[in-house]
C-alpha cells in the first residue's frame, strides 16, 4: 500500500506561520466539504468507515494524532504531528483515527459534501468490496 503525505509550504516571518492551500494545486481535489475534529478524549477511535467514492485530506493542524489506513490486503499506520503535511486518504480506504493529543485538532478536507449513502461502515462488507476491487 502507498501512502501519500503532503509536504505543504508553510509561509513565515516574525509575525508567525501561514499555510495556504489550494484545489488541484496542494489538494488533488475539488474540496467540497471541510470538517474538524478536537477535544476527542483519550482512548477513543474515530473514523472505523470507508467511502466508496469520497477522497479526503487530513491535516492535523494542532498536536498529533495517528491514522490507521487498510486497502483490505494490508494496514498501515501514519503519523500526523505536523501542522504543514497532509495525509492523503482514497476512497475505498478504511481508516481508524486514533491516539490524539489532549490538543489535536484534525482537520479533513473532503472530495465531495456528507453522503450517508457513500460510506462503508460494516468492516465485513468493505473487505468485500476491497476484494472485488483488487480482483480486477
Amino acid at each position: 500500500m502507498q501512502v501519500v503525505k503532503y509536504m505543504f509550504q508553510p509561509h513565515g516571518d516574525e509575525r508567525g506561520m501561514l499555510v495556504a492551500l489550494e484545489e488541484f494545486n496542494d489538494i488533488p481535489f475539488r474540496v467540497k466539504r471541510v470538517y474538524y475534529m478536537y477535544d476527542t478524549k483519550a482512548g477513543v477511535v474515530r473514523g472505523n468507515h470507508a467511502h466508496k467514492s469520497l477522497e479526503q485530506i487530513l491535516v492535523c493542524i494542532h498536536g498529533k494524532c495517528k491514522i490507521r489506513l487498510d486497502n483490505g490486503r494490508e494496514k498501515k499506520v501514519v503519523n500526523l504531528e505536523k501542522p504543514y503535511e497532509g495525509l492523503y486518504v482514497a476512497n475505498n480506504m478504511w481508516r481508524e483515527m486514533f491516539d490524539f493529543s489532549p490538543d489535536a485538532v484534525l482537520l479533513v478536507l473532503a472530495s465531495e459534501p456528507y453522503d450517508e449513502k457513500d460510506y462503508i461502515r460494516d468492516y465485513d462488507e468493505f473487505l468485500k468490496i476491497a476484494g472485488q476491487d483488487h480482483e480486477n
